[in-house]
């Protein structure tokens, strides 16, 4: 059974930065793209970065190009997000998902199939 955590969400002024970090388990993670996901109030789940097995091919929304990095340790078995200059439009739960499909890389929300429970980001003065 896949799981996956997220932590390190919380309350960053505009401006500001956080770290996301989501460990997974019950998967061979060097297999499977991972991406992240965000979403706010009263609004549809959204990509945010997508990063392949092995690191070679990334992705970002438009939104967050230039300000988040997203990045995996294969060896630890996890998946980050860095987000800096971060913006009050930023605010949302994110959530860490795997890839249905070992070996293929997409931006789609219905192509990952595990998801974690989400942490909270609230950007605020």
């Amino acid at each position: 059974q896949v799981q996956l955590v997220e932590s390190g969400g919380g309350l960053a002024q505009p401006g500001g930065s956080l770290r996301l970090s989501c460990a997974a388990s019950g998967l061979t993670f060097s297999s499977y793209a991972m991406g992240w996901f965000r979403q706010a109030p009263g609004k549809e789940r959204e990509f945010v970065a997508v990063i392949s097995w092995s690191g070679r091919k990334i992705y970002y929304a438009d939104s967050v190009k230039g300000r988040f990095t997203i990045s995996r340790d294969n060896a630890k078995n996890t998946v980050y997000l860095q987000m800096n200059n971060m913006k009050p439009g930023d605010s949302a739960v994110y959530y860490c998902a795997a890839h249905r499909v070992r070996m293929v890389v997409t931006t789609r929300k219905d192509d990952f199939g595990s998801w974690g429970q989400g942490t909270q980001v609230t950007v605020s003065s």
